[in-house]
């Protein structure tokens, strides 16, 4: 299990790839359907909300270092891109992921050597610990397994506006284990599910194993890598800067309830983690962390504060971080709105100088992004068109 290091950046944009019809449904229909049928339609039978569900099926197997490795860093990619993209002209879609490892014999093999990491999850600082926290092993691969798996485990719901997709990365044939990888992409067909796979070796060694069947069953994405190419890291005038807002930003954070102290560490964890791993991915967390996507209502005052039924009063003084115990209603909801106030400049200023550092390294990199990455940054755009989401970047 050896080939995966630049991979994961493209396997997570394909991951993108959805059917042909989706938030353009509505609008078909209310073309086409007379007025009094559309009256019809109760408001609760409406979707609150489009999602893009991602579960992402990781090898973690002997030798997989590289495609762990290239999946912390990569989360922040695709939540960055996700930032800017509608569906249709109005909603603008939640992002969650859901993570599986497979193929690691610290798994019991009644199990098929494949474990739940995390559901479903729009809370990017849980899903960031749990990738930093897989370890491989060696262990046999069964891709139907794996697959079936997180279609039955996993709430995919069934709005048909949803960009629903799985992204499943190994290099052993796609064929091992007893359950038939066809039986399986055939239920994700059926639940309007795209599966994805990447192939760690070589291209012709994957379509003779099955990976590329695999994909083109569902209408996915088959991609092979070279694991020797690495992503080179290119500082800009900018970094500095928004590594500083990054940590501005951290103290605009109040931590509230039984959970709030240990989610503000483990917030102040990923970071370094990030930074550990690489500074290019420090950079694109923070990019993250100043986006709509980032949000941490259940510990963080200021974002439980944007919902209509949040109320100050309800609060217990004992769930209020010490700087707060004391302080009135009025006092509590002033300083709240002074943190959010602060939080917005921040991110606006991250935002900005992004901006600025991108367009840096689009006029001084050589080969910061290897040809298959940016040949799937545009298929991502392409492949979600099919069901009219669109980008405003």
């Amino acid at each position: 299990m050896k080939k995966l290091n630049h991979a994961f950046a493209i396997g997570f944009f394909a991951l993108s790839m959805s059917t042909t019809y989706g938030c353009k449904l509505k609008a078909e229909e209310s073309k086409n359907e007379p007025l009094i049928a559309q009256a019809i339609v109760s408001e609760d039978d409406k979707p609150a909300k489009q999602y893009v569900k991602i579960a992402l099926l990781l090898d973690t197997s002997n030798s997989m270092d590289g495609l762990i490795n290239q999946a912390k860093a990569q989360l922040w990619d695709i939540v960055n891109e996700f930032t800017y993209a509608r569906c249709g002209n109005e909603a603008r879609p939640s992002l969650q992921i859901a993570l599986y490892e497979y193929g690691n014999d610290d798994i019991s093999s009644r199990e098929g050597h494949i474990r739940q990491v995390i559901g479903f999850s729009s809370d990017l600082d849980e899903i960031s610990e749990k990738l930093f926290s897989l370890t491989t092993n060696g262990g046999e691969e069964f891709c139907g397994q794996v697959i079936n798996s997180s279609l039955k485990q996993l709430d995919w719901g069934k709005n048909e506006d949803d960009l629903k997709m799985i992204f499943i990365a190994g290099n052993e044939p796609f064929t091992q284990g007893k359950l038939n990888y066809v039986d399986a992409t055939s239920q994700a067909k059926e639940k309007d599910v795209i599966v994805n796979t990447i192939f760690c070796g070589n291209y012709d060694q994957g379509v003779g194993s099955k990976w590329k069947n695999g994909a083109e069953l569902t209408g996915g994405e088959y991609m092979a890598i070279d694991h020797n190419r690495q992503v080179v890291h290119v500082a800009s005038p900018y970094d500095d800067v928004i590594i500083q807002l990054n940590s501005k930003l951290n103290k605009t954070y109040i931590s509230y309830g039984y959970a709030g102290a240990s989610k503000i560490a483990a917030q102040a964890e990923q970071d370094t983690n990030a930074y550990e791993l690489n500074e290019s991915v420090a950079l694109k967390r923070a990019v993250s962390k100043s986006s709509r996507l980032y949000k941490n209502s259940s510990w963080d005052l200021v974002d439980a504060a944007e919902d209509s039924e949040f109320e100050v009063s309800e609060l217990k003084k004992e769930d209020l971080p010490s700087e707060l115990k004391d302080k009135t209603d009025k006092q509590i909801e002033k300083y709240i709105a002074e943190k959010k106030d602060e939080r917005i400049k921040i991110q606006k200023e991250i935002q900005e100088l992004n901006k600025k550092r991108e367009a840096y390294i689009a006029k001084n990199q050589k080969e910061e992004k290897g040809e298959l990455e940016s040949a799937l940054l545009t298929a991502i755009k392409n492949q979600a068109a099919k069901k009219n989401y669109k980008w405003d970047k």
